[in-house]
């Protein structure tokens, strides 16, 4: 089993950058696909990006290519999320989450998740 505590999150500008992190508890994590998502108020949690257990491979949603960039320090037990150029439509809680698929781009693809981390993203 994987424990996940996602950090990083807060209020920004339009236009500015964060980075969120994703600490996972265990030797397992290594072992694990990882992914991002995103829930914004009242609508459906939304695939935001992934990476292969070894970090080799990533894969994006269409609304982020390009401005958001998925890492991992397997290391470190963490996963990481560079975003860039941020707009208030990011405004949104934003999970991690564990998976044996790889890309893996919806929820029930998913073992384990965070609690999530609040991004607010004002014009």
């Amino acid at each position: 089993q994987v424990q996940l505590v996602e950090s990083g999150g807060g209020l920004v500008q339009a236009g500015g950058s964060l980075r969120l992190s994703c600490a996972g508890s265990g030797r397992t994590f290594r072992n694990y696909a990882m992914g991002w998502f995103l829930q914004a108020p009242g609508k459906e949690r939304e695939f935001v990006a992934a990476i292969k257990w070894n970090g080799g491979l990533t894969y994006y949603g269409d609304s982020v290519k390009g401005r958001f960039t998925i890492s991992r320090d397997n290391a470190k037990n963490t996963m990481y999320l560079q975003m860039n150029s941020l707009k208030p439509e990011d405004t949104a809680v934003y999970y991690c989450a564990a998976s044996g698929l790889f890309p893996a781009a919806t929820i029930d693809q998913y073992l384990y998740w965070g609690q999530g981390t609040q991004v607010t993203v004002s014009s």
